[in-house]
């Protein structure tokens, strides 16, 4: 009975009060925060209880002459009003988390939480908003990621089904010419679908580098003579390094990596273009060079050709998946190194020189 007295008392006092809180709560976010300054939110708590406290008690020194239960009401209700104001800006950025967590749940990552304050709330409501950009940027990449393997998929699916069709209506005969090029297009989803695994697995931690010694003037010779056969119209030239050097990394992936530079490079050179590669010793580490004489990448675009599905003004038009130097990058960074793109190509052209440093030993 006690108890549904005490909570029909409540909810009244929250008719009767929560209008004027919705308002005073308006009015306070509108003043300054004048506890923000201070580090500590025990010591925050300490000083609130300090100042209500103090106004309570001098209300009811100087009011001593009232009646007493007005007075101690008075005391009360002053002491309760300075503690609102002065608590204000303490608990506000916790609502602003609670609102911007139920935005997040709904798929908004624009709502920011204001973190002047400098105690262990500021640091969780500056903490809350970086993950809000993290969420907000992550949510962003994978719209992109479906819109791009969506495009990615589409082109080659449709060329393949126009090669079909016409060979089911008889409009073209089944000849070499159609054939390479179904050919063609199925080796081109065949190699997205192998780019966008390989990305996963990057993604989720899960490669593991078998590394062994390998010798840089072998390995780089496989390199070029796979490229030759895939691009016979190219010249590949190879700088033979010292048949000393020699360097720790994963066969495979170290393989994946040049297969995508070198073919990159034949991609973007003209006709009868040259594609040069060198390996040279610096200290502890290796420098790798892949250089081409085609029309070269400007500085601002240098860092966005490792983002993934970044192809270049050539994009949709020359088979790339647009996957190829993200892996590369990632697969260089798994064995510790660096890849960049560095000014000038092969015979002073203005070509694409891509750069990739690996250390002697992992």
């Amino acid at each position: 009975m006690i108890e549904q007295i005490m909570d029909r008392l409540t909810a009244v006092m929250f008719r009767v009060l929560g209008p004027a809180i919705r308002v005073s709560n308006r009015v306070l976010d509108r003043l300054p925060r004048p506890l923000d300054p201070f580090r500590s939110i025990k010591l925050k708590l300490a000083i609130l209880l300090g100042l209500a406290g103090t106004t309570g008690i001098t209300v009811f020194w100087f009011g001593i002459g009232w009646i007493a239960w007005k007075t101690a009401f008075a005391a009360a209700a002053v002491g309760l009003v300075t503690l609102q104001i002065f608590a204000h800006g303490m608990t506000k950025p916790l609502r602003e988390m609670t609102a911007a967590a139920r935005g997040m749940a709904r798929g908004e990552y624009t709502r920011r939480v204001r973190a002047t304050s400098r105690d262990e709330v500021g640091d969780l409501a500056r903490a809350f908003n970086q993950m809000a950009t993290d969420l907000g940027t992550a949510d962003q990449q994978r719209r992109e990621l479906i819109a791009n393997v969506s495009h990615e998929l589409r082109t080659p699916i449709t060329a393949l089904q126009g090669v079909l069709e016409n060979l089911v209506d008889g409009v073209a005969e089944p000849d070499p010419e159609q054939l390479k090029t179904a050919l063609a297009q199925t080796e081109r989803l065949g190699r997205l679908v192998t780019e966008l695994l390989d990305l996963s697995r990057l993604d989720a931690g899960v490669v593991a580098l078998r590394v062994e010694e390998l010798a840089a003037a072998k390995f780089l010779a496989d390199s070029v003579a796979q490229a030759r056969l895939a691009w016979p119209e190219i010249t590949f030239e190879l700088a033979p390094p010292d048949q000393s050097l020699r360097v720790q990394a994963d066969p495979a992936r170290l393989h994946q990596v040049f297969a995508n530079l070198l073919d990159n490079a034949a991609r973007h050179s003209p006709q009868d273009g040259t594609v040069t590669l060198t390996a040279c010793q610096d200290g502890s580490t290796v420098q790798f060079e892949v250089i081409d004489a085609g029309p070269g990448i400007a500085p601002d675009l240098r860092e966005r050709v490792f983002e993934r599905f970044t192809r270049g003004d050539r994009s949709g038009t020359d088979g790339g998946t647009g996957l190829g130097l993200a892996i590369a990058r990632w697969v260089v960074e798994l064995h510790r190194g660096t890849i960049s793109i560095a000014d000038g190509g092969s015979g002073g052209s203005t070509g694409c020189r891509v750069r990739v440093i690996l250390p002697i030993l992992l």
